[in-house]
């Protein structure tokens, strides 16, 4: 993970050259920035519905239960 200090200079960087830009390169970069959110959205909502159905199958174990389980075993 970047710090605070290296993602504002990445981002002052992106500025610099998007000023820079012709405005067709700006729509294809909006295009692609919008397709990686979709892609994002949709990993997030497979491990969701991965998550629920490991649930569905496997159970669920409360976090006492987990605690307890886990001072028998250490």
């Amino acid at each position: 993970m970047k710090t605070e200090q290296e993602r504002k200079a990445i981002i002052e960087s992106i500025n610099v050259l998007l000023n820079q830009a012709y405005d067709n390169v700006l729509d294809e970069i909006l295009t692609y920035l919008q397709r990686i959110d979709d892609m994002e959205d949709e990993e997030d909502l497979q491990a969701i519905k991965e998550a629920r159905e490991d649930r569905r199958i496997n159970g669920t174990v409360s976090w006492n239960e987990y605690q307890g389980y886990n001072k028998e075993t250490a």
